[in-house]
């Protein structure tokens, strides 16, 4: 039997072909995990309110009206209106999770209970759907019922206590930091929770607070306390495990991120900067050591690097196999060598603004590929298709016109 030939063959299938995700989520975390689904192939139906449609769709810049964050969150999603809380829109909604894998929400806790649409009435209708359900506090606590943004989460789980110049006030992240930690975790829980059910052939309930996710990345902070009794305090963009660290302005006016993590690195930094005789002192063979001593090595290498371009200094600690980068704003990025080399920023043909460049999807798989097949549509541009789909006929889709639930 002859081969088929590799240029002629069809391109293998994204991994989560078959997968249907239905993103019944606002604003950042919960669609964003559903747009990670969507970038490997599933199929991704936002459902949202036929009056109040996901506010993403207006925050940030627009161009011609047309908000551009919902271009890269709603990318891969096919969008359709539902009005939940009506009788047509409950009833229509349980036709769709019958034939999905996964629903995503991000209501208050109690919200999808009143309209008849929690665990129990999702799980009989699907007994094998993953019900993902993204809260500021998670579904029990005190807290559960408040209100719950990202912003409250980087303050709340001692980043904000942690960022920021030490006779400064805490500082918050200016862009969607919780959200987006708690947006990855929620697509790893959900694979998870798939992983389940391949084995037991149930579904079940994912519980995703964005309190817990942002606290899971700072690291050892609670067991440091917890056996210590210690609290780190704001050192600005200075470590307290290692030393040089930070950023350094050049010649030019720009300026450079170095790193010494390692102790091999933080040596070859000293040489590079002319003070090599650092490395003998007996403090330097540790990164705490160093970390006591900052002000000495920031001295050193913040004097050499002020000396040289940019461009001097990138090439200097290439050829001493050091660590450095450039410190990029958004222009610099779009042109750096190696997000070209990665293709992290791609091109997306969008039909309402032509050409759109965003990022691409989060990671490389060899064999099966994910993809941006199309930007964020419009608000409820496939509501009929996707209904079709279920078999309801247009006399269907006027009676729920007509009631309000489109």
């Amino acid at each position: 039997m002859t081969p088929p030939d590799p240029a002629t063959a069809a391109p293998p299938a994204p991994p989560l072909t078959g997968l249907r995700v239905l993103d019944l989520a606002t604003l950042f975390a919960g669609p964003l995990a559903a747009t990670l689904l969507g970038d490997f192939g599933a199929d991704v139906v936002k459902v949202e309110h036929p009056r109040r449609p996901d506010p993403s769709r207006g925050h940030g810049p627009s161009k011609d009206g047309v908000g551009l964050w919902w271009k890269v969150l709603g990318r891969n999603k096919r969008t359709v209106t539902l009005d939940l809380s009506t009788p047509g829109g409950r009833t229509t909604l349980l036709r769709l999770v019958r034939t999905a894998d996964v629903v995503v929400e991000n209501f208050r806790p109690g919200t999808l209970e009143k309209w008849d649409l929690g665990w129990p009435e999702l799980s009989a209708v699907n007994p094998r759907l993953v019900l993902a359900r993204v809260t500021g506090f998670g579904q029990f606590g005190p807290y559960a019922h408040r209100p719950g943004f990202g912003t409250l989460a980087e303050a709340m789980s001692g980043f904000a206590a942690l960022t920021g110049e030490p006779d400064a006030p805490p500082t918050l992240p200016p862009f969607g930091l919780a959200d987006s930690i708690a947006g990855l975790t929620t697509a790893y829980a959900i694979m998870t929770a798939l992983a389940a059910r391949d084995r037991t052939g149930e579904g079940q309930v994912v519980d995703m607070a964005l309190i817990e996710p942002i606290l899971a990345v700072l690291g050892p902070h609670p067991t440091w306390y917890d056996q210590l009794g210690y609290v780190q305090p704001r050192t600005g963009n200075r470590s307290q495990n290692n030393a040089p660290r930070g950023t350094y302005r050049t010649a030019d006016g720009t300026w450079v991120a170095v790193s010494t993590s390692a102790q091999s690195i933080a040596e070859r930094v000293m040489v590079l900067v002319g003070r090599p005789d650092l490395i003998d002192a007996p403090w330097f063979a540790t990164g705490e050591g160093r970390a006591r001593h900052a002000d000495v090595l920031d001295e050193a290498v913040g004097g050499w690097i002020a000396r040289h371009t940019r461009a001097d200094v990138l090439a200097a600690f290439e050829k001493a196999e050091a660590a450095v980068a450039p410190v990029q704003d958004v222009r610099d990025v779009m042109e750096d060598p190696q997000y070209q080399a990665l293709a992290t920023v791609t091109t997306v043909d969008d039909p309402q603004l032509g050409a759109l460049r965003m990022q691409n999807v989060l990671f490389r798989l060899s064999a099966t590929p994910g993809s941006i097949r199309w930007a964020g549509r419009p608000h409820g541009a496939d509501t009929e298709e996707v209904l079709t789909e279920l078999g309801l006929t247009p006399a269907d889709l006027a009676e729920l016109r007509s009631e309000g639930a489109l």
